[in-house]
């Protein structure tokens, strides 16, 4: 049987820390680690992984990191399993057949390199389920259909495509995405993940865009439709945090159209 390495990273937040353990441990195939890297500035993680019994699988390195994307690469570097799965503080697995599901996918097909599924996120005061099968055409619009929580990748992608660039600030994912564009992948049609809407990909969504944007440019140069779908993503942001723009939102919702 493949080896699935969990790798959660965190920072001060020992509640969401908790929750995503919990998911985890729910799991009917357990993970064969699942490794917490701490950068927090106090005690309170390590003192709760010390001093509260784990499981076997569980195990943690808390030091200060150079960020998002330096936290991914320490948990990359240390994990020894086959699959790799990202999965960041606050968000959760979304039931208990999740980690089966996914194996058996990557098991039944050794030429597959990475997967994604779909994702249940809070958007304009509402939970909705989103995520399509990646289209490498349509990456001028960003992680539009692929969402981090639900992407689960093989230790040789990263070996051969190299980690995350820890000079970007928030878009370290995207501009992964963007390297293993041509890498096989599937999509699992099933819920796999929660997201936690108070991360920073969400509160700092307007700079999280434009670092992508640039990222963009990095690999394919100047894109007109990518400055056109820009301003679209701006100004959907801004209409969905207002009144008019929650009553569209949830007309859409009922009208099946989260996912377009």
């Amino acid at each position: 049987m493949l080896h699935l390495s969990i790798i959660t990273i965190c920072f001060n937040n020992l509640e969401d820390v908790k929750k995503t353990c919990t998911s985890v441990d729910s799991q009917s195939l357990k993970p064969y680690e699942h490794i917490i890297i701490d950068g927090s500035t106090n005690t309170d993680i390590k003192t709760f992984l010390e001093n509260t019994p784990q499981p076997v699988y569980r195990n943690w390195i808390c030091e200060r990191d150079k960020g998002i994307a330096d936290a991914f690469n320490k948990g990359i570097k240390n994990a020894t399993g086959d699959i790799i799965y990202l999965l960041n503080s606050g968000d959760t697995i979304y039931d208990e057949t999740v980690t089966q599901r996914v194996i058996d996918v990557f098991e039944k097909d050794p030429t597959i390199m990475w997967s994604n599924g779909k994702l249940k996120t809070f958007r304009g005061n509402l939970w909705v389920i989103v995520g399509k099968p990646f289209e490498k055409k349509k990456l001028y619009r960003g992680m539009r259909s692929v969402f981090h929580p639900t992407m689960y990748v093989r230790k040789e992608v990263y070996d051969r495509c190299g980690a995350f660039d820890i000079s970007i600030k928030y878009a370290m994912d995207y501009d992964f995405l963007c390297r293993i564009r041509d890498e096989k992948n599937v999509f699992i049609d099933y819920l796999l993940a929660i997201f936690d809407p108070t991360g920073i990909s969400t509160t700092q969504y307007l700079t999280a865009m434009e670092d992508a944007y640039r990222c963009y440019r990095k690999y394919y140069g100047y894109s007109f439709k990518q400055t056109l779908w820009s301003w679209r993503l701006s100004f959907l942001h801004h209409l969905l945090n207002s009144p008019i723009g929650k009553s569209l939102y949830r007309l859409k919702v009922k009208l099946g159209l989260q996912n377009v």
